[in-house]
């Protein structure tokens, strides 16, 4: 397999179900590229529809091929696999999923500046990289537990991620007290529990079982908590939430 290729389109059942997950590989090793696309073709679910040796091609793959869920590498020659993302997601392209080898804090925090929605190293598994994406595609945001928790709470505490939207200041949201921090006065109760176990790094579904509501409920409060507070995506929601301590680094685990 060359270090770019499209491969050929899923069938038209296949398409028109909406089952069908189409990803597009940004990486400059073949090899990589070849074992990804091989894993992820062995899912039902998920289809690889391109391979992209450089920024530059996943930008132009996107806006031609327009996949669901781009898997970017960071570093490659010439565009870089943030500057691609941003140009993606400036033009609604895709969502994409940072995967790296870099478990490194200004790598997260540039990808998800530039509209990443989840960040994944390459040491993941197999099934851990097929979830993710199919995360990635239904619009949440992927936090590897080993890598996104831990740097968002340390980029928060030290200022690093700035989730106040639109240059507001927390004062000018308003707010009340609550056991953890200060909980914007837009967010119903309801909505602050949300995003309090989001924050923890609860799925939709490991949130509609402690809540005793549906995924599809969750997934409603979380994005009037997104629209509420000006917010991207999730990522920055659990930002926010550390970063005016809805929710504290040190609370219990879910």
């Amino acid at each position: 397999m060359s270090p770019s290729e499209t491969f050929p389109q899923q069938p038209p059942d296949a398409a028109a179900s909406g089952d069908t997950v189409r990803v597009l590989l940004a990486d400059d090793q073949p090899l990589l590229l070849q074992g990804i696309a091989t894993i992820l073709d062995a899912q039902p679910d998920l289809a690889v529809v391109g391979t992209a040796s450089s920024g530059q091609e996943a930008v132009e793959m996107a806006d031609r091929l327009r996949p669901d869920v781009i898997c970017m590498d960071i570093e490659m020659p010439g565009v870089d696999g943030i500057e691609a993302t941003a140009r993606v997601r400036g033009a609604g392209t895709a969502e994409v999923i940072m995967l790296t080898t870099f478990n490194r804090e200004d790598y997260l925090l540039r990808a998800l500046q530039a509209g990443a929605s989840g960040f994944l190293l390459k040491t993941a598994s197999p099934e851990q990289l097929a979830e993710g994406i199919r995360t990635v595609a239904a619009g949440e945001a992927l936090l590897a537990p080993e890598v996104t928790r831990s740097l968002i709470r340390r980029a928060v505490s030290s200022g690093g991620l700035s989730s106040v939207p639109d240059g507001a200041s927390a004062d000018d949201l308003g707010g009340r007290e609550s056991r953890a921090g200060t909980v914007p006065d837009p967010l119903s109760d309801r909505e602050v529990e949300v995003l309090r176990l989001a924050a923890r790094g609860l799925s939709n579904a490991e949130i509609g079982a402690q809540l005793f509501i549906g995924a599809e409920t969750v997934k409603t409060h979380m994005s009037r908590v997104l629209a509420k507070l000006h917010l991207r995506n999730r990522v920055e929601a659990v930002a926010y939430a550390y970063q005016h301590r809805i929710v504290t680094p040190d609370a219990d685990p879910a």
